[in-house]
């Protein structure tokens, strides 16, 4: 029997701006087709509803993943008042509805509330473990779920637009945790009108922006040119690492952090700080590491990475 075909080792983020109706495994698997690569991951979940920044991270990326999930988000949403569903978007079944209908003087004095340091219960349709279990596969099939309030981080939150009654815009802010989701289901509440999520877009994933984002078509395209055209697309694998100091190291150095040695930081350019860390050699990234007592101690080397 014929050995299955594993895939090119690529490496590097490509920002995909996922359509509309498309979940983030199945985005995942079209970039995967795309460049017939061997690993692929994602950072940062879209709903299916969704759209925007999806970044997805090709073979030795996909080990800087954390760095992007921990990142700043962005978004920009549609809120339909007078209804809630069971999924709090537009794809649920209804719940409750209202006849009430907010005033935008009402929905900017209540915004204060959904904004910095909050306590959120995530949708019960979401990725949630409860008892081991994700709690969306609880809700289909008819269980109960009771999420507990999680802490989360909303640094701006701003009305953008009314066009009509029914429905007002905003634009959010948020840290890693918080369900944009959940925050239409709130504020509904909280306006004693009810709510639900019918669009949202994310035009940020820290470092990440959707002025960067390739979308599907764009893909395919490169795709059926070759693969000079796909890598043109690819970012760096550092690409993720903005947010940590850089440390640029010499051939005896690199060839110690591969192979998994700590190296000391003498003279005037040791740094004086302590925490993450990333090494590259001749431009090319080559370790994440951790800053302790004057030492650049390896947690993750990259095997693409040479001396």
């Amino acid at each position: 029997m014929a050995g299955r075909k594993q895939g090119r080792d690529v490496h590097g983020w490509l920002v995909l701006d996922k359509p509309s109706g498309v979940t983030s495994a199945a985005a995942v698997a079209i970039v995967r087709r795309a460049f017939d690569a061997r690993k692929v991951g994602h950072a940062g979940t879209l709903d299916p509803l969704a759209t925007g920044v999806l970044p997805i991270a090709l073979g030795e990326a996909t080990k800087t993943v954390s760095h992007a999930v921990e990142g700043a988000k962005h978004y920009h949403f549609t809120v339909r008042w007078g209804r809630e569903t069971d999924t709090d978007d537009a794809l649920g079944a209804t719940t409750s509805q209202s006849d009430a209908r907010p005033s935008r003087e009402a929905i900017a004095a209540v915004l204060p509330r959904f904004t910095g340091h909050i306590a959120q219960v995530p949708p019960a349709f979401s990725a949630v473990k409860v008892a081991g279990a994700r709690a969306y596969r609880l809700a289909r099939e008819g269980e109960p779920v009771a999420l507990a309030a999680r802490a989360v981080h909303v640094a701006r939150l701003q009305l953008i637009a009314m066009p009509d009654g029914e429905h007002t815009e905003f634009e959010a802010h948020c840290g890693k945790g918080t369900y944009v989701r959940a925050m239409a289901r709130d504020m509904g509440r909280t306006l004693g009108c009810l709510g639900h999520l019918v669009a949202l877009r994310r035009t940020h994933v820290a470092p990440f922006d959707v002025a960067q984002a390739v979308t599907v078509g764009a893909l395919e395209a490169a795709a059926c040119t070759g693969e000079e055209a796909l890598a043109r697309l690819l970012l760096p694998v550092e690409a993720s690492l903005s947010q940590l100091l850089h440390l640029s190291v010499d051939r005896g150095d690199a060839a110690r952090l591969l192979r998994g040695q700590g190296v000391a930081m003498r003279g005037r350019d040791a740094p004086i700080v302590s925490g993450p860390a990333y090494a590259t050699y001749k431009g090319n990234v080559i370790a994440l590491l951790r800053l302790e007592k004057g030492e650049l101690r390896p947690v993750r080397v990259f095997r693409f990475a040479s001396t």
